[in-house]
């Protein structure tokens, strides 16, 4: 589980296992004895340093595909209920699109400026 989480986010990010390596210290036939299950338990310093690297939470190394998509679920009617309590409803919900997309192109204009 854990190697499998590993191998998803490295490559999600782009990045190869020499990358993962040389980032992380961890020496790339470690690290691929992780992502193939070999080694099942590395420690929680190799974790973090991988979770580091992946820039990503040590639980999302740790929590299985199921759990994550879980939370997912859960966060998404937790957000559609409080949509639901300031009175947007699915019908009416893509009348806000514009002014979402008016606050996202707002929001690149002034990185834009501070870069």
């Amino acid at each position: 589980m854990i190697g499998k989480n590993i191998y998803e986010i490295r490559k999600s990010r782009g990045l190869s296992l020499s990358e993962l390596s040389e980032r992380s210290g961890i020496s790339k036939s470690y690290l691929s004895n992780i992502e193939r299950n070999i080694h099942q338990n590395p420690s929680i310093q190799i974790l973090e340093k991988v979770a580091f690297v992946l820039k990503v939470d040590l639980n999302a190394l740790l929590i299985s595909n199921n759990e994550t998509l879980q939370k997912t679920d859960q966060e998404l009617v937790d957000f559609m209920l409080e949509l639901k309590k300031s009175g947007i409803n699915k019908d009416n919900l893509h009348r806000y699109q514009q002014l979402i997309d008016f606050i996202n192109w707002q929001n690149q204009k002034l990185e834009v400026k501070n870069n």
